[in-house]
């Protein structure tokens, strides 16, 4: 058990297995931040998997009381070296001064900022606010402000409030925006609610994405400086921020569609294939590689939809069953967290059941953009993940859920709680970051990011330079972008916590590194890749800055030299 109460000073006081992490306001010690004492919710949701067994009531966790009072250099505990021994530890803790940390939550949640033996002026600032505090920050949006926290964290609750279509958007933004809009130096067109509405209604009807947006995002959302705010870039589009697509852009860029044996199945690479169980998701990205797709038609898009259909799934099944080479797949769309609790085990055990399927990876950004599904004891989907990672344990094969943040905005403390129920049940969770303009593009945006999952136990996974991807050539980076950030990051943080910098290859090319173009002209904007381990190493494929990133912004597209 590790418990999630921390001090700097406590570095000399650690030793024989006392394991701290991560500090909280000493003054306002929520329960929501201690997994030996969680919320009722939790709780709840803790003792439901337990009676499936799923989960295990946690080991207590002891801390000294001088700990708390203050911190002397020497201490010393007796190890625990047998479960036989654990009573006569017990005893000799207590005896020692020593309590459970159950018995000192209480006494520090109500200790007042005069009685407190924690200097609240040594806890870095980042540590108090709505990542960390139990705080109701969905109430700031004011047709939510009577909402409670039980109603806030119940999944049905939020599909049910949705910002889903673009009156519904309309209508939130009216509400929500203040009178004047801050003006910034690419929008002085923009002054007033009013102005900003009609650029985003205008973008809207440009837009190859739909509109839907859960109450979390829309809650985390900076609605007095909308702008400039990084998760507004991200899913909501404006006129005015347009640039014309690349010349060498496709709606199906990646070329997914042909590498498609069986509707829906993706086989690109030799040992791994795709499966897209859906083309729904919980919010629609506006950089979605997969626009072609996903959400409902747009007035620029019709959608190849791909409906989650028993039928489908049976020839993907099929495909993948008769296929001896494939040991590995991703379950995706869409988006995984569409699928209703029961889907997701019939393709889990299915998949389970294939002698040569070793792994497989279910794709979602609901951790993300929707975390209170995993804290809500009313819904199952949680459950059936952490009962399908389990059963894949027994049988020697690994499941892990592949998630998608960009922004440290876009974690709350439900995002804390939720991912560590899923760390304290056993689930590996990784993540995947798209490079955005204006959004993560800088070394202190994303170093802060890696740093928020990995202290959220979420192994950044991979960072992608944009694909080309219709409408958001304003959101897109140069590969200039991903090198120097690779070169920045390299070395300031662990390397089993450092992503892979990876461009997906126009054309069907695959996931390559960033840094291993073969050629790259930054007049052109153009670099090459090969991709050995999917079509051998003659395929050469093409990856395009956005025009507005060269020289003279220009866009000069003649041929490398």
């Amino acid at each position: 058990m590790c418990s999630l109460l921390t001090y700097s000073k406590l570095s000399g006081a650690i030793n024989h297995g006392l394991v701290l992490h991560r500090i909280r306001s000493a003054t306002k010690l929520s329960s929501s931040v201690f997994p030996a004492t969680q919320s009722s919710l939790f709780r709840s949701a803790a003792q439901k998997q337990s009676q499936a067994g799923l989960a295990r009531a946690p080991e207590p966790v002891y801390f000294p009381e001088h700990i708390i009072q203050g911190l002397p250099q020497n201490i010393t505990h007796p190890p625990v070296t047998s479960k036989a021994s654990a009573q006569t530890v017990d005893d000799t803790l207590k005896k020692s001064g020593a309590v459970k940390l159950q018995e000192i939550t209480k006494p520090v949640i109500e200790t007042t900022s005069s009685e407190s033996a924690i200097d609240t002026a040594n806890v870095p600032a980042y540590h108090r606010d709505s990542k960390y505090d139990r705080v109701p920050y969905w109430q700031k949006i004011g047709r939510w402000k009577d909402i409670t926290e039980k109603q806030f964290l119940s999944y049905r609750w939020g599909t049910a409030n949705d910002i889903q279509g673009k009156m519904k958007l309309h209508d939130f933004l009216r509400e929500a925006l203040p009178e004047n809009i801050p003006q910034t130096e690419e929008h002085q067109h923009i002054r007033t609610r009013d102005d900003f509405i009609k650029d985003v209604m205008d973008g809207i009807d440009r837009a190859p994405m739909s509109i839907r947006i859960p109450p979390h995002i829309v809650s985390s959302i900076d609605w007095t400086k909308p702008i400039e705010d990084p998760l507004r870039r991200q899913f909501i589009p404006m006129m005015s921020g347009f640039q014309p697509d690349h010349p060498k852009l496709t709606l199906d860029s990646l070329h997914e569609a042909e590498d498609s044996p069986v509707e829906g199945l993706v086989h690109r690479y030799h040992d791994k294939c795709l499966f897209l169980a859906s083309s729904h998701c919980p919010l629609y990205c506006r950089f979605c590689t997969r626009s072609y797709a996903v959400g409902a038609n747009t007035s620029t898009v019709t959608k190849s939809s791909l409906k989650p259909q028993l039928r489908r799934w049976e020839a993907m099944l099929q495909y993948i069953a008769s296929n001896p080479v494939i040991n590995d797949v991703v379950i995706s769309g869409g988006d995984s967290y569409s699928l209703m609790p029961h889907h997701l085990r019939l393709i889990g055990d299915r998949l389970l059941a294939i002698p040569h399927v070793r792994r497989f990876r279910i794709a979602t950004k609901g951790l993300c953009v929707s975390p209170s599904r995993t804290l809500d004891p009313e819904d199952d989907w949680t459950d059936e993940l952490i009962a399908l990672v389990k059963r894949g344990r027994e049988c020697g094969k690994q499941i892990a859920l592949h998630t998608h943040f960009n922004h440290t905005n876009e974690f709350s403390w439900v995002s804390r709680e939720a991912s560590q129920k899923l760390f304290a049940n056993g689930v590996t969770v990784r993540n995947q970051s798209v490079l955005l303009k204006g959004v993560n593009d800088s070394a202190e945006t994303m170093g802060s990011l890696i740093r928020e999952l990995a202290d959220n136990n979420i192994q950044p996974y991979y960072i992608y330079a944009g694909d080309l991807v219709r409408g958001v050539e304003d959101l897109r980076t140069p590969l200039s972008s991903i090198l120097t950030l690779e070169q920045q990051l390299r070395g300031t943080i662990a390397g089993f916590m450092t992503p892979q910098f990876v461009v997906d290859l126009p054309g069907g090319g695959g996931k390559r590194l960033a840094a291993s173009y073969k050629s790259y002209d930054r007049v052109t904007g153009k670099s090459t890749f090969v991709a050995p381990a999917v079509k051998g190493g003659e395929t050469v494929y093409e990856y395009w800055d956005p025009l507005a990133s060269l020289p003279g912004n220009g866009g000069d597209m003649r041929d490398e030299p």
